[in-house]
Formats: structure tokens, C-alpha cells, sequence
């Protein structure tokens, strides 16, 4: 004590200085002064050696009988008291008492008396006076956890006076959920001797608003370093707390929602979000004419149809919602949400304002969950992203009782801006996706010509992947002699570049397969477009930008050319670098055709390779692309393997084939594009083909329309009998005349009457206008108009000329 109160006086042993002119005294355990300051001598008129070894009761002008009189003043409290002075008088001062130890350890006070006129007290606040009038909750606890003083703003808040908090343990203070928080503080304190921090959130009184506070517990220790108090500080950080809350929200918005480019799913992660962060219940609804492609505007005289893109609420099972994610809803124009899709302003509603009670009065349902889940408070703010009004978002409290405040809807219309962005994002790619899907299906076949050499079936899967589309096609294409042709290719690279590309390759196939190419003649020709094309591309051109994340540089293509004949069940392959096809016997045996894969389009200067086989009657063909063997990330020889199997299995057609190859071998999300052809071979009636050597006469040319004749009326196609002979001896004639021999004539009866005439000369007629004085060069002429269809196809042995006419 003498250090604080600064060095000893020459008065005597325990004797303080006294530079305020305060009155000291030291009174030991048993209640004897043990020191007296002169300002103490001032202030009553006893000298040292008058009161020093006396009881301090009778000195203070206490009564000596009354041990509570000094036990209250020397248990730590203050106030005011009045003293006797040696003259007699009774002096006013203000009395104040301070625990401390002596020199050997014994417990004594220090009582600091100030004069109650003094000029300190006049225009000085006091230590006591500055704690009993602190303005934060500041209290003091004994070692039982008891309470000894309270500050006025500890009072303030817990609605006590200190009377009633003196003597009360924490737990009898506080509440429940505060109490045990702060208690457990307390003892560690005591035990540890160091300050303990942490924060509570909850009402100091049942009656106030929720709060978070900052608790601090220090230790009071004696000079001795033992701990006989704590002292716990309240500060209210809500604010700052909020603060940080919304900091937080803010961010998890702009990390966590837009995961993905799906407009529902990123609507839903806003709502995931906010629930139970900000509001009980969340609607994210939409304009219907967004999932239509179309600019989002909202429109219409009565009512505004918004599509429910999520929601979410604190109760399981989201009971507040009267429709379900997917479902349009009719807003009327006059109800908020149609006002704020208008205006582009949120707005803060309580369910007593008018603007609620008009919309509850135009729908009963939403009336209805008002009334049963309590709901009073709520936010309607605009999703806006580009200029553009994207739906609207709606925020709803009903478990929460405090209302939404104007710092809510701040925050509400941030997290729906950041929202917004991604659902745009969402829209766009979506609509590009979209876009890009529609251009590449419009460029894949919707149906196949007529034929029966095959029958059919096939799949196309884009890729789920944000990589885009692919450049992955198909085709089936009639040719002369009831042959048809499967084709399978694969562009390299994603997007509308791809797809674009693709489009022209099958386009290149089919013109190039009408003329009747043989299959490495077809891919060599197609390997020349594929590099005259990728001359002309613009290496700067930023083709699909919004959907392209995997761009070749190179334009790099795969193909597979195979020709079927049904009439020779005998099938012509080649390959550019793509992989080889599948057959199935009857019998239910899988087999890859070994055909030797040339370089890919585009690559140019190796030459393709012709592979060719037999093929019983009823087997299946598989022509695929490499996203159908290579689909979970395996290996292609892993991924044949597999595909092999799924062949094997007992299946009764090429649609059933299809769907277990697409179900068996793909994940529910493929990595790249996958086409799939599959097609059961056909074998022509021996019956429906007629075969005649010709003899290089032009006089047999009588015997041969007679022949024709007889086998049409056999076929019953006495109808087209005029129409057959005029093109077969304008046929035969021209053979006979400038071909050389062997000619042969050939008639199939399939979708079409088909005549063939083969010689041996590889030179093909061309079809010219003959002038009016030239004798020739109307055959081909009347072929050309009489026939539906006719070509010229070259073999190794020379050419053949057909014409289809329809029956």
C-alpha cells in the first residue's frame, strides 16, 4: 500500500503521503490502527501518536459496541460516513476501504476518507463513482461466484438494481444460455490466474434483443499474487459481429453459388445459402420465357408467370411453399414481386403492410401460410444481371422474431446481384449449349432413305461436360445396286467449330458417296477436303468462344466407310484413323473386323487401305465413335473389351443392342460426344435379281427387252414394263456401242426397279443435249428423264450404269 500511496512521512512507521489531501488510515485484522497519514491528522485533529494501537471504531466516531458498523466498513464497501473530529464535531466525508496485507502477511484496510465539501469531490469523479457510473457492464465476483459490485450499465441491462444482484450467485443473474458460458469462465480464471476472452450470443433479459457480446474475466490478485476476485466486462460486439456475418455470407455467395452452369441447380445454391443465414424461408423464382430461349421481359396485362427455380426453408421438407421447383406460378401485376420485376427496387414488407395484406386478400393459399407459420417479416429483391430482370427472389422469417431491418435488405439485394451473375451465366451457356445442340442434331440425319439392306438403329449422346459439343456423326446412305453404306466419323475438338465442321465432312461423305467412290478412293478424296479446309481457317477467328474450352488447334477428323451389299452379303471397308467395326454372327459371336486404320483427315499423304469380308445373313454391324469405348476414363483396349462382352449378350435388335451398349458402357455423365450405329444385315431374294450375258450385237438388243419383258410381268411389274424397256435398250445399246465386252444386264427388284448394265471399259458416258441436226446423244438424255435415279459405278473390271425406276 505504501508504494501506491507513494513514501513514508516522517510521522511514524506505516504513515502515507498524502499529496491529494486525502485522509489515510491503516486498521490491521483485530481492528487497531496501524498508520495514520497527516492528511488524515488534518481532517480530524488527531495526531499520530494519538491514534495509532487504538480501536479504530471509536476514533472514526463508529460506536465500539456496533462490530457490524466497522465490519461494514472494513469489508470492501464504500459510501459516505460521518466522523468525529477531536473538537468534537462530526465531519462529512466520503469513506472508502481497501484489503491489503502487512509486511508479515496479515490481512488489514486501507480507509482513504475524502472530506465531503472538499474541492476533490467538487469537481473530481471518484474511482467508486466512475465504476458505479460506468456506462458498460463491469462487474466484480468473489470466489464463490458471488456478486459484490455492478456497474450502472450491468444494471441497465440486466433490469436489476445492485441490491438485488449483491450476494447473487452468476447463474441466479443470467440466463441459461449465457450463465454457463461465463461461469465456466470464472473458475478457470480463478484457477489459472490469467483473463479469460470469449463471446456469447443471447438476451441479457428475456425482454431485449438478441446480442453477442465480447466476456472478458480478469483475475484481481493481492500483492501476494493470489487471486481473492474476478472482474467480468460485457462488450456488446453485435454489430461488428453482423458485420462479419455478412462478410461471410457475401463470400460463400461468391465461391459456392454458380458451381455449376445449371440454372436450377445455381438458383438453388443462393437458397442453400441464405436459409437459415439470413432468413427462414427463401423462393427463387424466374420468367417462364427464360427456359424458352427467349430475352427475359416481363410482360402481360393481368398477371406475370414466373417459373419456381428453387427453394429452401429451416423446416424439413420446405412446407411453406405451395408449388414445387420446375412449376409456373401467375403473379398479379399489383403484388410485390411483379412490382419489383418492373421497377428493378427491392422492398421490405411486414405482413401488416398494405402491400402484403392486397396480395394475401388476391390469394388465400399464401394467406393461409401466413397465418400458419407466423410469418411477419419479408424481402423482395430483383435478380438483375446485364441490364436484364431475371426473375425474382423472395426472403421470408418467421422463426426468427426479430423483422428484417434496412441493413438486410442491403444485404439480401448484394447476395442477389452476385446471384443473379451466375444464373445469367447459367442462362447463356445454357442457351448456347442449346443452340449448338440444335445446329449439330439439325446436321445429323433424322431419318434414313429408303433401303432394306439393313435395318437400322443408332444413338447420339453430346457431352455432359463444360467442354461442349462434340463433332461426332453418323449416317446411313442408299446406294446403286440396293447397297448401302454406314459411315461413323468423329471431328477432333469441342464446340460449334466441331460441330460446324462435322456438318460439312457428312455432307462431303454423302456427295462423294454418290458417285459411287470406292471406300479408299471415298477417304482420300475426303482427307484432301479436310486439309484444304483447314487452309482456309482463320487462325485468329475466336470460333465459339462462349462454349469452346477445348479447341483443337489442328482440324483433325476420324472416319469409317463400310459398304454392304445385300445381294453378295459382302461388306468394303476403310478406315481413317478411327476404330474398327464390330460384327455379330448369328450364332451370337462378337468379332472386330480387322481393318487397317489409315492415317486421320487431315493428316494427309499416306494412302487408306480397302478391308473386305462376308457376312452371314441376320448379323449385327457396330460402327461407334471412341466415346463410347473410352467413357470412365479407360483405356481403348479395356473399353473393346468391354463392348465386346456387351455384344455377346442375347439381344433381339439393333434398338435393344443400342440402349444396353448406352446403358452398360457410359457413366451418367460421358466426358465426350458418343455416336452409335448399329445396324442387322438383310440378304436380297435370289428371286428378286435377274442376270443376262449380252452379246456385243446390237440385234440382240430385241431379245433382250423380250427377256425383261417376261421377268417384269413374272415380278408383276407390268406398269413400269414401257418405262424398264426404254431405259434398258437406250442402255444395252449404248454398251454394246461403245463399251467393250462382256455386257451384262442386271435387274433388282427392290424399293425401286434397278437396272444395271455392265461392260468392261472404265470410260463413263456424259450426259449432253443433242442438237437438233445430230443423228445420237439422246439415250442418256431419256435415261436421265425417264428414270428416277441413275449413275455410273467403276469396278476393277470396269464400269457399270444404273438407273432406278419407281414401282
Amino acid at each position: 500500500m505504501i508504494e501506491m500511496h507513494g513514501a513514508t512521512t516522517g510521522d511514524g512507521p506505516g504513515v502515507l503521503s498524502d499529496p491529494a489531501a486525502s485522509a489515510t488510515a491503516v486498521v490491521d485484522g483485530r481492528g487497531i490502527v496501524t498508520g495514520w497519514s497527516t492528511g488524515a491528522e488534518r481532517l480530524l485533529g488527531y495526531s499520530y501518536r494519538d491514534v495509532v494501537g487504538r480501536p479504530a471504531a471509536r476514533l472514526l466516531g463508529l460506536d465500539p459496541n456496533a462490530e457490524d458498523g466497522l465490519s461494514a466498513v472494513l469489508d470492501g464497501r464504500s459510501g459516505t460516513a460521518s466522523l468525529r473530529h477531536r473538537d468534537g464535531r462530526r465531519v462529512e466525508v466520503w469513506l472508502r476501504a481497501f484489503p491489503s496485507v502487512d509486511g508479515e502477511g496479515n490481512a488489514q484496510q486501507l480507509l482513504v476518507a475524502t472530506a465531503a465539501d472538499g474541492p476533490e469531490l467538487r469537481g473530481t469523479t471518484t474511482t467508486e463513482e466512475a465504476f458505479a457510473q460506468c456506462h458498460l457492464p463491469l462487474m466484480v465476483f468473489d470466489s464463490e461466484l458471488r456478486a459484490l459490485r455492478t456497474s450502472a450499465g450491468a444494471m441497465r441491462e440486466l433490469a436489476l438494481s445492485e441490491d438485488q444482484v449483491r450476494g447473487q450467485r452468476v447463474t441466479e443473474i443470467m440466463p441459461p444460455h449465457i450463465c454457463h458460458r461465463v461461469e465456466e469462465g470464472m473458475r478457470r480464471a480463478f484457477k489459472t490466474g490469467r483473463p479469460e476472452q470469449f463471446h456469447v450470443r443471447g438476451r441479457a433479459r428475456p425482454s431485449a434483443r438478441e446480442r453477442v457480446w465480447c466476456i472478458t474475466v480478469s483475475p484481481l490478485k493481492s500483492p501476494a499474487g493470489q487471486v481473492g476476485r474476478v472482474q467480468l466486462t460485457a462488450l456488446d460486439v453485435t454489430e461488428q459481429h453482423l458485420a462479419r456475418e455478412r462478410l461471410a455470407l457475401l463470400n460463400d455467395v461468391s465461391t459456392q453459388v454458380g458451381s455449376t452452369l445449371d440454372v436450377m441447380r445455381t438458383a438453388q445454391e443462393m437458397a442453400d445459402i441464405a436459409v437459415d443465414r439470413l432468413a427462414d424461408f427463401v423462393t427463387v423464382d424466374l420468367l417462364d420465357s427464360l427456359f424458352r430461349g427467349v430475352e427475359p421481359r416481363p410482360c402481360g396485362t393481368d398477371s406475370v408467370a414466373l417459373r419456381r427455380a428453387a427453394q429452401q426453408s429451416v423446416l424439413p421438407g420446405v412446407p411453406e411453399a405451395l408449388i414445387r421447383p420446375g412449376d409456373v406460378d401467375q403473379y398479379p401485376r399489383s403484388t410485390p414481386p411483379v412490382r419489383c420485376l418492373v421497377t428493378g427496387r427491392p422492398t421490405l414488407h411486414l405482413t401488416s403492410d398494405e402491400a402484403i395484406k392486397d396480395w394475401q386478400e388476391a390469394d388465400p393459399r399464401r394467406s393461409g401460410v401466413v397465418r400458419t407459420f407466423g410469418i411477419h417479416s419479408i424481402m423482395v429483391v430483383p435478380l438483375r444481371a446485364r441490364d436484364l430482370t431475371l426473375g425474382v427472389a423472395i426472403f421470408v422469417r418467421h422463426r426468427r422474431e426479430e423483422p428484417f431491418q434496412d441493413d438486410d435488405l442491403l444485404l439480401a439485394e448484394e447476395i442477389g446481384a452476385r446471384a443473379a451473375v451466375a444464373v445469367d451465366n447459367a442462362r447463356r451457356y445454357t442457351l448456347a449449349r442449346t443452340t449448338a445442340l440444335a445446329l449439330q442434331r439439325s446436321l445429323l440425319p433424322r431419318r434414313f432413305g429408303a433401303q432394306e439392306a439393313v435395318e437400322p438403329a443408332y444413338r447420339y449422346l453430346p457431352a455432359r461436360t463444360r467442354a461442349g459439343l462434340g463433332g461426332d456423326w453418323f449416317d446411313v446412305i442408299p446406294l446403286s445396286g440396293a447397297r448401302v453404306a454406314l459411315v461413323v466419323g468423329d471431328v477432333v475438338g469441342h464446340g460449334l467449330r466441331a460441330s460446324a465442321t462435322m456438318g460439312r465432312l457428312r455432307t462431303a461423305v454423302r456427295t462423294l458417296a454418290d458417285v459411287d467412290l470406292p471406300t479408299d478412293e471415298l477417304l482420300t478424296h475426303l482427307d484432301d477436303l479436310v486439309t484444304h479446309l483447314a487452309t482456309e481457317e482463320d487462325p485468329d477467328a475466336d470460333i465459339g468462344a462462349e462454349t469452346d474450352l477445348d479447341i483443337s488447334t489442328d482440324l483433325i477428323a476420324t472416319c469409317l466407310y463400310v459398304v454392304y451389299d445385300p445381294i453378295e452379303r459382302r461388306c468394303t471397308a476403310a478406315s481413317a484413323g478411327h476404330p474398327p467395326p464390330a460384327m455379330v454372327t448369328p450364332d451370337g459371336t462378337a468379332n472386330f473386323i480387322d481393318v487397317s486404320p489409315g492415317p486421320p483427315l487431315g493428316v494427309g499423304g499416306l494412302p487408306f487401305e480397302t478391308a473386305e469380308w462376308q457376312v452371314p445373313e441376320g448379323s449385327l454391324l457396330a460402327l461407334y465413335t471412341d466415346g463410347l469405348v473410352e467413357g470412365t476414363r479407360r483405356d481403348l483396349d479395356t473399353g473393346l473389351s468391354l463392348l465386346r462382352r456387351r455384344l455377346e449378350q442375347p439381344v433381339h435388335s439393333p434398338e435393344a443392342v443400342c440402349e444396353d451398349l448406352i446403358q452398360s458402357l457410359l457413366p451418367a455423365q460421358p466426358r465426350d460426344d458418343v455416336a452409335l450405329l448399329v445396324a442387322r444385315t438383310h440378304v436380297l431374294d435370289a428371286r428378286k435379281v435377274a442376270t443376262w450375258d449380252v452379246p456385243s450385237d446390237p440385234a440382240a438388243v430385241a431379245g433382250t427387252r423380250a427377256d425383261v419383258q417376261a421377268r417384269l410381268a413374272a415380278w408383276r411389274l407390268s406398269e413400269v414394263a414401257f418405262t424398264a424397256e426404254l431405259v434398258i435398250s437406250e442402255l444395252v445399246t449404248n454398251a454394246i456401242r461403245y463399251g467393250q465386252p462382256p455386257v451384262q444386264l442386271r435387274l433388282i427388284r427392290d424399293a425401286a426397279l434397278i437396272c444395271e448394265v455392265s461392260d468392261s471399259n472404265s470410260t463413263a458416258p456424259h450426259l449432253r443435249r443433242a442438237r437438233t441436226l445430230d443423228e445420237g446423244g439422246r439415250g442418256l438424255l431419256l435415261v436421265a428423264q425417264f428414270a428416277d435415279r441413275w449413275g455410273t459405278r467403276h469396278h476393277a473390271q470396269g464400269k457399270t450404269i444404273w438407273a432406278e425406276i419407281a414401282c
